[in-house]
């Protein structure tokens, strides 16, 4: 195997907030070595080859940057220096594109724009050819993005190896209507009851993010598995490894028979959308997806089957009675037709938490996009 792609060096992976615990979980689970838990994500120490395996198989990740240096910066020229002293021929072609991404706080250099100017300085000074040929900037469809974060006069310096946010999986057909982010849909299975043998239901599924991310789960398919990635980009790429290594993921996806997969969306036009994404992953004979309010779903008595929902909330629905009203119906439904089942529910305020009348639960902070949210599981 090529020598670079067994270094050993820091990794950065960020996660959306609330779910690093989750995150650190994962990535104990994959093997990942000196794992920690950080504001924002978790760090880990491994190669080139770890960073590919955390890339396709993280469900709740959105980044992995793999750390160039960490140095003391006090001023623009050290960071100039330090930049174009980097080997950038590994990430980038001369004639490549890259974009800057800065962060500054507490330190003598105090604006993002330059900080990220000066890298771009340093990249290019360090690539430019005899012939002239330099790489240019790019922050859509860029070959590299480079992150730089300054606090306290002390620089980190990454490349991002993911390309576009992780929660992007690829298998996304149908968009809807303020769709829930897969990231964080995979964290509401991951932290539910759910054995992943029982029924598992969605009564406001809209385009089908939850059950589509719950299949992934349950049949072991990696979720990077339907799109590419950052590093397939950089010169230094090894391809001949990296597809041994989705190869081996492709082949243990197996979903368990008779697993059911139930939706229900009161907006109709959403269901063919949500039908299209359950076929992009090769599922959708475990899926029955329909029209109807979620609050009438016909629940079966015995079943065991966990619910699974984003509840309407924010943007989703804009009379607060109406969502008062929907919070408490749901809540009398599954009180009365749901015994022994278990939830995992995610909803948008303590408030509506109360109205859905459970006795006990467990609740979870979670971040939605701009949207502050709880998590909330428990059995009826």
């Amino acid at each position: 195997m090529a020598k670079d792609i067994q270094e050993n060096v820091e990794h950065f992976i960020t996660c959306s907030p609330g779910l690093e615990p989750i995150l650190y979980r994962e990535s104990r689970g994959l093997g990942l070595s000196r794992v920690e838990q950080q504001v924002g994500g978790i760090r880990f120490e491994g190669s080139m080859r770890d960073a590919w395996r955390a890339n396709l198989e993280l469900r709740t990740a959105i980044r992995v940057l793999r750390r160039l240096a960490r140095f003391n910066c006090p001023d623009e020229k050290t960071l100039y220096e330090t930049v174009k002293g980097v080997d950038w021929t590994k990430y980038l072609n001369p004639q490549g594109r890259f974009f800057v991404d800065a962060q500054c706080r507490d330190s003598t250099l105090d604006h993002s724009q330059f900080v990220a100017q000066r890298t771009k300085d340093g990249v290019v000074d360090s690539l430019r050819t005899e012939s002239g040929a330099r790489p240019s900037i790019a922050k859509e469809d860029a070959d590299l993005r480079i992150h730089v974060h300054v606090w306290r006069n002390r620089c980190t310096l990454s490349v991002d190896t993911s390309g576009d946010s992780l929660h992007k999986r690829g298998w996304r057909k149908y968009q809807g209507y303020a769709p829930l982010a897969e990231t964080i849909a995979a964290s509401v299975i991951l932290q539910s009851s759910w054995d992943r043998r029982a029924p598992l239901i969605d009564p406001f599924c809209g385009s089908g993010t939850l059950l589509v991310e719950a299949a992934l789960i349950a049949s072991d398919t990696a979720p990077g598995i339907f799109r590419s990635f950052g590093f397939e980009n950089w010169p230094n790429h090894h391809p001949k490894e990296w597809i041994q290594v989705k190869e081996a993921a492709k082949a243990r996806v197996k979903i368990p028979p008779k697993l059911k997969f139930f939706g229900r969306e009161i907006d109709a036009d959403h269901i063919p959308g949500a039908k299209k994404n359950a076929e992009s992953v090769g599922f959708e004979d475990a899926f029955e997806l329909e029209a109807g309010e979620g609050c009438t779903f016909p629940w079966k008595k015995g079943w065991g089957a966990t619910i699974a929902s984003n509840l309407p909330y924010g943007v989703r629905v804009g009379n607060p009675n109406e969502l008062d009203q929907l919070h408490h119906d749901f809540g009398s439904s599954l009180r009365k037709g749901c015994a022994g089942y278990n939830f995992a529910l995610l909803v948008g305020s303590r408030q509506f938490a109360h109205l859905l009348g459970f006795q006990k639960w467990d609740s979870f902070p979670i971040q939605n996009g701009s949207l502050a949210c709880r998590l909330l599981l428990g059995g009826v």
